[in-house]
């Protein structure tokens, strides 16, 4: 079936009160001006203060192989994004009594435990809060236990973790994980909850009530004619390979396929839908309380004091940036203080907080200025260019800011 488009063809601006034109403006030439330039290849943005939006815009290519343009209904792959769902999914469950920070895998999982304590020293330890905070001590490596060819299958990759070690006394350790804790994570939400997948625990209590009608964990075949390819532009100094990128495009598509820390699809509406329900404190905008107010502000607080983030310490070694502290909440990225590069900039408030996908996508909230900015892109960027590229979008639309 041929599909017919909402598509922007020119972004729009509109006066909303306390964001200044001009900025607005920069930023929307400033995406023209990265796209024309070959950064990526083409990106859909939302920026909204009070819950207003101020710019809306659809750039470039969605699909750079066919050369079809971007549209504003277009179906993205947003790759570690998909662990801000997932971490709102905790959050949930944490706010109904189902999780506490406290939980241990193996109150939900005793499987995990494996079966020779000699070499599982330590896994009993691992609680939701050194999964949330990127400390359990599990190898940050992108393949949970079994490669791609296994990722679709949360049972699968669960039993596979079974037989995983850990590598750090869980809590001293700050190393972003690409896979292994949000896959445990989803897990033990979907055993807390007696749901039958994790997939349509998700669908239940997240993306229904927040109005998320084109996400999904997996990309049904409805979708599937809107949908951008992952594809790599350069892998400078990214820690991933293209082909651990790309081939995530045909284990997503898979029809089974529910990745708690990759595997959702989305689009720009959905994405702001989501963060409008962040920025309004766990409320969805029906007015369903589904987040309790307490949980997600602990959540937005520093929870790893000045420790680095071992992954992002090495994304900016490898640019010689000062290195960055990891300054992560529950799960949430915090933009902090200080002036190393960071994909909210050093402008917005030191409390800002979002989530993002390697390379790709972007959302963020200040609390202060009460701004949302969500983006995403086609196009995937090695991760160091990445940071760079929403450093100066972020800078940007914190510009635009005065209540003058």
């Amino acid at each position: 079936m041929q599909h017919t488009s909402t598509q922007v063809t020119t972004p729009t601006i509109s006066e909303v009160p306390g964001l200044g034109r001009h900025f607005l403006e920069v930023l929307d030439e400033t995406i023209r001006e990265d796209i024309s330039r070959g950064d990526y290849h083409g990106a859909n943005i939302v920026v909204a203060r009070h819950g207003q939006v101020a710019l809306r815009g659809s750039y470039g290519l969605a699909d750079i192989q066919t050369q079809r343009p971007t549209r504003s209904d277009d179906v993205y792959r947003i790759l570690s994004m998909s662990k801000g769902f997932t971490n709102a999914l905790i959050y949930r469950a944490l706010s109904e009594g189902r999780l506490m920070l406290s939980t241990r895998v193996v109150d939900l999982i005793p499987e995990f435990f494996g079966t020779e304590p000699f070499r599982a020293a330590r896994k009993d330890r691992i609680n939701v809060a050194h999964l949330l905070t990127h400390r359990a001590g599990m190898p940050a490596t992108p393949n949970p236990g079994v490669g791609p060819e296994g990722f679709a299958v949360l049972a699968d990759v669960i039993s596979a973790l079974c037989g995983v070690d850990v590598v750090h006394e869980p809590g001293t350790n700050l190393n972003y994980s690409a896979a292994i804790n949000h896959a445990l994570l989803g897990e033990m939400a979907r055993r807390a909850y007696g749901a039958e997948s994790f997939r349509e625990l998700m669908q239940d209590k997240i993306f229904t009530p927040v109005g998320m009608k084109n996400t999904r964990f997996g990309m049904p075949a409805e979708l599937a004619d809107r949908a951008v390819p992952l594809k790599v532009i350069v892998a400078n100094d990214s820690w991933l390979k293209p082909e651990d990128i790309e081939c995530l495009n045909e284990v997503i598509d898979r029809p089974d396929a529910e990745m708690p820390w990759v595997g959702a699809v989305s689009t720009i509406d959905d994405v702001s839908a989501f963060t409008e329900m962040l920025r309004h404190r766990g409320r969805t905008a029906s007015g369903e309380q589904i987040i309790g107010e307490s949980v997600l502000d602990f959540a937005t607080t520093n929870q790893t004091g000045d420790q680095i983030n071992d992954l992002y310490g090495m994304v900016a070694a490898a640019r010689k940036w000062e290195l960055p502290p990891g300054n992560m909440g529950l799960g949430m990225a915090l933009a902090g203080t200080g002036t190393h590069a960071r994909f909210f900039g050093p402008f917005v408030s030191p409390r800002t907080f979002g989530s993002y996908g390697a390379g790709s996508s972007l959302l963020w909230v200040d609390p202060v200025s009460d701004v949302s900015f969500s983006f995403l892109s086609s196009g995937v960027m090695d991760e160091g260019d990445n940071v760079a590229r929403f450093q100066k979008l972020s800078t940007i639309a914190a510009s635009a800011v005065s209540d003058n």
